[in-house]
């Protein structure tokens, strides 16, 4: 459905420096990044489409919507709060602790965040908690 999603930053660098580890540990590769102009790219590991881009916007200057997020969809739940936790390391800002959203359905497991430029991001597990192997 989607060819790439632009999420506008008003400093690449903090962007960069934000967006980057987090991204690896969701485990998405960086296709590129370009400080000269002012964005960066990843996707999956195995290529293709869609990117997630982060960037200076082309028009004036950026400020975050109201109402807008973008949720990367992770493997387990453990990668929620990972992925959370090391979001307020980077300097974002919470939005909802990692948790259990049975509103949505009840297997529904994620967590929220403001990234420096206040973008609202959420990481979100959609299966059922496996229980460890005996």
């Amino acid at each position: 459905m989607f060819s790439h999603v632009y999420v506008g930053v008003a400093d690449f660098a903090r962007a960069h420096a934000f967006y980057a580890p987090l991204l690896e540990l969701l485990g998405q590769r960086e296709r590129f990044a370009d400080p000269d102009k002012g964005w960066a790219a990843w996707q999956s590991p195995e290529g293709g489409r869609p990117l997630f881009i982060v960037g200076l916007p082309f028009e004036a200057e950026h400020r975050p919507g109201n109402g807008q997020m973008t949720a990367f969809l992770v493997p387990d739940r453990g990668t929620v709060a990972r992925a959370h936790k090391l979001a307020l390391a980077l300097g974002g800002r919470c939005a909802g602790e990692p948790g259990l959203r049975p509103h949505y359905h009840a297997d529904y497991f994620g967590a929220y965040f403001h990234d420096p430029d206040g973008n609202k991001l959420c990481v979100v597990c959609h299966d059922a908690e496996v229980a460890p192997a005996a």
